[in-house]
C-alpha cells in the first residue's frame, strides 16, 4: 500500500519543510482546483504522467499556464516525434499508487515509482510558492520550489528543471538535450488474464444455465490450473465503476451538465457550482441579451463549451475506464461459471 496523505504531510514535517495545507472538496482539473485555492497566489500545477513504447514512465510538472508541446518534449528526450503518450490509468494505481487526478511530484514517495522520471518546469523557480496535491485531490499544499528541492533529495531524487515550452532543434549535429531523463529501467504492468474464447474451447452439449462444467479438450494442467486461479484473484476496486458503465447514466449525466448552462426563465444572473466541477458563472441578464443581440446564440454556446469541454473530457475517460473495468470483470465471472467445481 502506498503513502497515504496523513503519512506524507507527516514526512514533510519531519523533514521541516515549510508548507501550507488548504482542503476543499475534490476536483480533477486546475480549473477547479483554481476555485478553491487560485485567490491565495500560489503557482497552480499541472502534472502529466507519461509512459514510451518502451513501458518506462514519466511525470511531467509544469507551472498551469505553461505550454507542453508532447511531440517536442518527446524528441528532446530522443524517443522520436510520437514516443511519449499518456500513461493508462492502471499505471496509476499500481506504480504511484495514487487515483485519478492525485499525480504530483509526491507519488514518487512509493517505492514502485522507483524508476519513474521526474520532469520539472523551470517556471516553478521564479515562483513564490507552488501548489499541489499532496496524494490526495481534496487538499492543496503551497510550498516553495527550494522546499520541494528538499524533499525530493530526502528520497534520493536529483531535481531535473527544464525549459518545458523550449523548442530546440534535434538532429546529427545536435543530440536530445533531454536524453538523459529517459529512465534505464522499464517497469512492467501487471496485464489481465487472457480469457479463452469459444473457438479455443470446443462446447460439447454445454448449457451455462446448467452449471456443468465445461470439457475442455487440447489444454494443458497448468493451462487449466491458470484459468481457475481466476477465482482466487480480488476483485477490481469498483468505485463507481458501475455507475460510469451505464451509457444511459453517462448520457444523462452530460444533459445535466449542460442543462445547468442555459438561461433561467427570469433571466436573472447566477452562480452554479458544482463539487466536482469547481463554479462557472453561466446565467446572463436581461442586459446582456440587449448588448449581444443576435449574437446571444453564439455567446452562450462559446460559453458552454468552454466551461463543459475538460469536465465532459473527464467524464468521457471514466466511462472508457468503467466500461473496460466492467467488461473484464464479466469475463473473469463467466470464467468461474465454465470452472466451477
Amino acid at each position: 500500500m502506498g503513502y497515504t496523505k496523513e503519512q506524507l504531510l507527516a514526512r514533510l514535517k519531519e523533514l521541516d519543510i515549510n508548507f501550507t495545507q488548504h482542503e476543499h472538496p475534490v476536483v480533477l482539473t486546475v480549473e477547479a482546483q483554481a476555485q478553491h485555492v487560485g485567490h491565495l497566489g500560489g503557482a497552480l500545477s499541472k502534472n502529466l504522467f507519461l509512459k514510451d513504447k518502451k513501458n518506462r514512465f514519466y511525470i511531467v510538472s509544469a507551472v498551469a499556464d505553461t505550454k507542453v508541446d508532447m511531440k517536442a518534449l518527446s524528441q528532446r528526450l530522443g524517443l522520436g516525434k510520437g514516443g511519449v503518450r499518456m500513461a493508462p490509468e492502471e499505471a496509476l494505481t499500481e506504480i504511484l499508487q495514487v487515483p485519478l487526478g492525485c499525480v504530483t511530484p509526491f507519488s514518487l514517495v512509493n517505492e514502485t515509482a522507483r524508476h519513474v522520471s521526474l520532469i520539472l518546469d523551470q517556471g516553478f523557480r521564479s515562483k513564490e510558492c507552488c501548489v499541489f496535491h499532496p496524494l490526495s485531490n481534496d487538499m492543496s499544499i503551497m510550498l516553495s520550489a527550494h522546499d520541494l528541492d528538499k524533499f525530493l533529495k530526502s528520497i534520493g531524487r536529483k531535481p531535473a528543471y527544464v525549459d518545458l515550452e523550449a523548442t530546440p532543434v534535434v538532429g546529427k549535429d545536435q543530440p536530445p538535450d533531454l536524453a538523459s531523463l529517459v529512465p534505464s529501467d522499464t517497469t512492467a504492468l501487471s496485464e489481465p488474464a487472457k480469457l479463452v474464447t469459444t473457438s479455443q474451447v470446443p462446447l460439447q452439449n454445454h448449457d451455462v444455465q446448467d452449471n456443468k462444467p465445461l470439457k475442455v479438450t487440447g489444454k494443458s494442467d497448468k493451462q487449466l490450473s491458470d484459468l481457475k486461479n481466476l477465482k482466487e484473484k480480488p476483485a477490481v476496486a469498483e468505485k463507481s465503476s458501475k455507475t460510469f458503465a451505464d451509457s444511459q447514466f453517462f448520457v444523462n449525466d452530460i444533459l445535466e451538465k449542460a442543462s445547468a448552462l442555459v438561461l433561467s426563465e427570469d433571466f436573472n444572473l447566477q452562480v452554479i457550482s458544482d463539487v466536482e466541477f469547481g463554479t462557472c458563472l453561466i446565467q446572463i441578464t436581461e442586459e446582456n441579451v440587449k448588448q449581444h443581440g443576435e449574437q446571444l446564440g453564439a455567446v452562450v454556446s462559446n460559453n458552454i463549451r468552454k466551461h463543459l469541454s475538460s469536465e465532459l473530457n473527464n467524464r468521457a475517460a471514466l466511462f472508457k475506464n468503467a466500461a473496460y473495468t466492467e467488461g473484464f470483470q464479466a469475463g473473469i465471472r463467466s470464467m468461474q461459471i465454465l470452472f466451477k467445481g
